[in-house]
């Protein structure tokens, strides 16, 4: 099946990408024998992560980059990282309609991924995800954050450069982007600029980045733009590729993808320990253990010691990771 599926991609089959996202996504064994045999072929695209706060228009943002991208004859996907439905965890937003009139367009994928709780504003399998998004060719993937309040910050893990998006009207616009996105955000995109106050918030972030050290040597730019309207699209495209020009020539083309290496690993693991914990937990000890610890029979430290372990008894008796989700 995995291997039917690399060869359906192989050939150009556009049914096969969908279908091995679908697969990885649900942490099915044969969309991750899928991704082992592609991984090799990675490591080519340029990934750019797209934040902002809920309304500043970073959809309409997507949209209008693929269609500048589309002219430069690039193929792109966009991997949009979507609210989760409280009771199917699924991505609320479905096939995001507003980007489908490029559905047609064979060098363009749009991809819904819901964030099932997952805090930073990423999917547990946005890595995979990204992954197979290279293998497959695409040579830009955008990738949308959910965005709400700090959850986009580890995007930076992610994603070669990373485009902050603000709007005026969101309260204070350059205290809400200090808390955290300034820091991580490669280039500062302020939308909706026919809006009143839009150009003071530009003024303001310009004066604020010229104030912080950069120690890579890459000078933020702030840029203004409508994004339904498309002014100052371009503008952004060339901060992108300008950011993409500086981390070739330097090391941090190398840094980042080391940096995404380690947040994928460690996410990994924590999303692993974290399905043993909930299988630990869902013994009739763990209710033993909250009685002691609501009785002040024992307390929570003791409690938390009972469990790890458990845990590690079950993972000293049992199949490494790896070979246990593959089995």
């Amino acid at each position: 099946m995995a291997g039917d599926l690399v060869e359906q991609l192989d050939r150009g089959d556009q049914r096969a990408l969908p279908r091995l996202l679908t697969l990885v996504e649900n942490d099915d064994p044969r969309g991750l024998a899928a991704l082992e045999q592609l991984y090799p072929r990675t490591g080519r695209a340029h990934v750019v992560g797209i934040t902002g706060p809920p309304g500043s228009g970073k959809s309409t943002l997507v949209a209008a980059l693929v269609a500048g991208l589309r002219k430069r004859s690039e193929r792109v996907a966009v991997l949009a990282i979507d609210p989760s439905s409280p009771v199917s965890g699924g991505a609320v937003l479905g096939d995001r309609i507003r980007m489908m009139e490029r559905h047609a367009d064979p060098g363009v994928f749009v991809r819904s991924m819901a964030a099932r709780g997952r805090l930073g504003g990423l999917a547990p399998t946005a890595a995979r995800a990204v992954h197979l998004l290279d293998a497959a060719g695409y040579s830009t993937i955008l990738v949308e954050t959910v965005g709400t309040g700090q959850d986009g910050i580890s995007v930076a893990d992610l994603a070669h450069t990373v485009a902050v998006v603000q709007v005026p009207g969101l309260g204070d616009g350059v205290q809400s982007i200090k808390a955290g996105q300034l820091e991580i955000g490669d280039l500062l995109v302020v939308n909706k600029l026919d809006l009143p106050g839009a150009r003071e918030v530009v003024r303001l972030l310009r004066l604020d980045v010229a104030a912080q050290h950069q120690p890579d040597g890459w000078d933020t730019p702030v840029v203004g733009v409508s994004a339904t309207s498309g002014d100052g699209i371009e503008d952004v495209l060339e901060a992108i590729e300008a950011h993409h020009r500086h981390l070739k020539a330097t090391a941090g083309w190398g840094d980042r993808t080391r940096r995404a290496a380690v947040a994928e690993i460690l996410g990994g693991v924590r999303q692993e320990l974290d399905r043993r914990f909930r299988e630990v937990g869902s013994s009739d000890d763990l209710g033993t253990l909250v009685a002691d610890v609501a009785n002040r029979r024992s307390s929570p430290e003791m409690a938390i010691a009972a469990l790890l372990d458990r845990l590690g008894g079950a993972l000293g008796g049992g199949d490494p990771v790896g070979d246990q989700r593959r089995g």
